[in-house]
């Protein structure tokens, strides 16, 4: 369904000012400490003060003067945010408060403001199971404006979901160090060998997205099921605990499957609930920095 245009201007507005109002009075300093500290350059050396960490002698100067010196960072002035954000069909779903798609604007929107109160660029990648949209990194509020608007009212190509082509042009197009953010629900294929490859060159956290009724089936009788990415229909008897457990147990497998890969590629994530506010997890996220 489309969009009326008042009606989508009119959507915007709440969320920009939702989004403002969590950003100036909760997030700023949250933000600030788990992100801006991870944009570190190499500034001076200077000699060896009483108090100064011993890991950043710098040893080569130190030889060469037969005197202690310390290397001096500073923290970059700005960064470069990326959002990934899946598009695909299966964000079309929802059984209580929201969509996953309406929690995953929300969350973007969030972010992108943060991003713009601490002075930093903040561009986006929207994906299916290829890129379907890349939103250069800018600056200013109606750069932001301009990213809700295309979330709320995108029509992706595709209707499937694949992580592998969004890192990629995450890791290819983006030269300098960034600090990316991929909200999803991670419904999707093996992504540990792309995923890996882009967090070896950037700053990786993961938003995963989900509602209850995914993690196990109700007890309800029959129902006809219907796989939003690929059209197939399916009748399942819920009243089966056979039908309950094997779900149960394929729910576990993804989730450890996932858990696994963002371990080993070393992403920071948190899981958000569509019934749920994602103010304390996001926090959580940013304090576990």
């Amino acid at each position: 369904m489309i969009m009326e245009e008042s009606d989508l201007l009119k959507k915007v507005r709440r969320i920009e000012i939702k989004a403002r109002g969590l950003t100036r009075h909760i997030f700023a300093g949250e933000y600030h400490s788990a992100f801006k500290g991870r944009g570190i350059a190499f500034s001076e050396v200077r000699e060896y003060q009483y108090g100064d960490d011993i890991r950043s002698i710098d040893w080569n100067v130190t030889a060469r003067f037969n005197h202690p010196y310390v290397k001096i960072f500073e923290e970059e002035r700005e960064l470069t945010v990326m959002l990934l954000i899946d598009v695909s069909a299966s964000g079309n779903f929802g059984t209580t408060i929201s969509f996953k798609r309406d929690m995953m604007t929300e969350v973007a929107a969030v972010l992108s403001f943060s991003a713009i109160f601490n002075n930093d660029k903040i561009g986006v990648i929207f994906f299916t199971d290829k890129v379907e949209k890349f939103i250069p990194p800018q600056k200013g509020r109606k750069h932001i404006l301009r990213i809700i608007r295309e979330l709320l009212d995108f029509k992706p190509d595709s209707n499937r979901t694949s992580l592998d082509e969004s890192l990629r042009y995450l890791t290819n197009a983006i030269k300098k160090r960034c600090t990316a953010f991929v909200i999803s629900d991670f419904l999707a294929p093996d992504f540990e060998e792309a995923m890996r490859i882009a967090s070896n060159k950037h700053d990786i956290a993961a938003v995963r997205i989900y509602d209850r009724v995914e993690t196990e089936l109700p007890d309800i009788g029959l129902i006809k099921v219907l796989d939003s990415e690929t059209g197939n229909e399916k009748w399942i008897d819920t009243s089966s605990r056979t039908a309950r457990e094997s779900y149960r147990k394929w729910w576990e497998g993804h989730l450890t499957r996932i858990s696994n890969t963002f371990k080993k590629c070393g992403v920071d994530t948190v899981a958000i609930n569509t019934a749920e506010d994602y103010v304390k997890p996001l926090i959580k996220l940013f304090e576990s920095r």
